[in-house]
């Protein structure tokens, strides 16, 4: 790799904290280790090409016999996480996908041969099967197939056409222009870039605002898709954390300072996976620190719409606040469904020409008619009636996973979010893989959060209807009282 950095991560031991279990007998401490320095290593604390420390070095740091720390390090190279280069040392290298080597009966369960976790369902009763996975609710009908309609008979205007273009048809970036206006950041059309979805929206955007080898910060934890989207552009993702009741700001003053990041990614309204708001005065600050220091923020508000309360007070939108050209938004339909892969870009009309010219070589913008749903359902009144009736029927589904984990699963800790799409749960320092493998035996299918020191969150969606989730939960109680029920009183995290 040519851009290996030569010297072994600083403060590797103070990055793993307290990571042996106190299950950990001595044949599964090396997995233990293993297990924590992949987390920091798929977060991007521990970067692709860093030389990991001296095995007799970490083994006297972490006060562990220097097998242990050659064990852990074998375990990272047969995963893929790192190879070994002879007489230089052990480097990470990109993270794959595969998930982290595991301890005990969960790493019996990713054994080549063993039983795979099953696709992700159809439907929320798809062959018994609850989705706790996906944080994505249904199509909003009957607006949907309104729109469908509509935009079917409006599709010929365009027929004439090739239908080929770059930065989207007019009438959506009219729309979506209006939109931010109305949310107080003045837009022009020619400010917007239309794209494939959020996801495309990232990627554009990273491609085209760093080069390799660049640092990203981005939030820690984050959703890992931008972890994902900042590794296939070449960059190095330098987390800052976040921490039980928002932002650490200190952490990302640091980070913006020393890091010299070209970019920093964030979600402000409802963080994924957290669900955090970030008060209008760390917006500000943040802004006043990114501007000063050069830096891009990449603002994904793809959950800006899903405050559950509208009359609790909105801060500004981060790009309402910007006086430059420091904030580029990416947004979607995806609160509208995320069967239409709609999404765009907010940016200052050369950069989003730049985009445009650069997509051109490698893709074009979705497809024109469902443009011209998107359009229909971004229509002023319909969006309102649209959330209004999601908004309803997200907060019952909030509540009802509330009451029910109260209820079924007293141990577990969290704090109930304000909006978003789902629920950050802390199940009070238990094997969390062992907790979905037994949970996906009971019927329902969940995934553990993403990010070091994470591996005693779950996130939990709620957009299946109150009676599915509640069964849900029930299931998961059935199945935590026999492999991970904890004693009363030792949860910690959110609340």
């Amino acid at each position: 790799m040519d851009r290996t950095r030569q010297t072994a991560v600083p403060g590797l031991a103070s990055l793993l904290g307290e990571w042996r279990g106190d299950n950990g007998d001595n044949g599964s401490v090396y997995r233990q280790l293993a297990g924590s320095l992949v987390r920091l290593i798929r977060d991007g604390r521990v970067p692709p090409g860093t030389r990991l420390p001296a095995e007799r070095r970490l083994a006297a740091d972490l006060t562990v016999s220097r097998t242990t720390v050659a064990a852990a390090y074998r375990l990272l190279c047969s995963s893929g996480h790192a190879e070994s280069r002879h007489g230089s040392g052990t480097y990470t290298i990109p993270s794959p996908t595969a998930p982290p080597p595991l301890g005990g009966r969960a790493a019996a369960r990713r054994l080549p041969g063993r039983r795979r976790t099953r696709p992700a369902a159809e439907g929320p009763g798809h062959g018994g099967a609850i989705d706790l996975v996906t944080a994505s609710p249904p199509a909003p009908e009957p607006w949907l197939s309104a729109a469908v309609d509509a935009a079917s008979r409006e599709l010929g205007r365009y027929a004439h056409g090739h239908g080929c273009l770059p930065a989207g048809i007019d009438a959506l970036r009219e729309a979506v222009a209006a939109r931010y206006t109305r949310r107080g950041v003045p837009t022009d059309p020619g400010q917007i870039l239309v794209t494939g979805g959020a996801a495309d929206a990232l990627a554009l955007v990273l491609r085209e605002l760093t080069d390799p080898s660049d640092r990203v910060v981005v939030e820690a934890p984050a959703a890992p898709h931008l972890i994902r989207a900042v590794e296939a552009a070449g960059a190095h993702p330098c987390p800052a954390p976040l921490r039980d009741d928002g932002w650490d700001m200190p952490a990302w003053h640091s980070a913006l300072r020393a890091a010299a990041p070209r970019l920093a990614c964030l979600a402000p309204d409802f963080q994924q996976p957290t669900g955090l708001l970030m008060p209008e005065e760390q917006r500000r600050a943040l802004l006043s620190l990114a501007a000063s220091s050069g830096v891009t923020l990449l603002v994904d508000e793809t959950l800006a719409d899903t405050a559950l309360d509208p009359s609790a007070p909105a801060p500004p939108r981060l790009a309402a606040l910007d006086a430059g050209s420091t904030v580029v938004t990416v947004d979607s339909a995806n609160t509208l469904w995320s069967g239409l892969r709609v999404g765009w870009v907010r940016a200052a009309p050369e950069l989003v020409r730049t985009l445009a010219d650069r997509r051109a070589a490698i893709g074009l913008a979705p497809p024109v008619l469902e443009q011209l749903v998107v359009r229909r359902l971004l229509d002023e009144d319909v969006y309102a009636e649209i959330v209004t009736a999601r908004r309803t029927r997200a907060r019952a589904s909030r509540d009802a996973l509330v009451a029910a984990l109260r209820t079924g699963l007293p141990d577990w800790s969290f704090r109930v979010p304000d909006g978003g799409l789902a629920l950050w749960a802390d199940t009070g320092g238990g094997p969390v893989p062992e907790l979905v493998a037994g949970a996906e035996r009971g019927g329902v299918r969940l995934a553990p959060a993403p990010g070091p020191a994470t591996d005693h969150l779950l996130r939990l969606p709620f957009v299946q209807p109150p009676d599915v989730l509640a069964e849900a939960v029930r299931r998961i109680a059935a199945h935590t009282s026999r492999t991970h029920r904890t004693p009363p009183g030792t949860s910690g995290g959110p609340s």
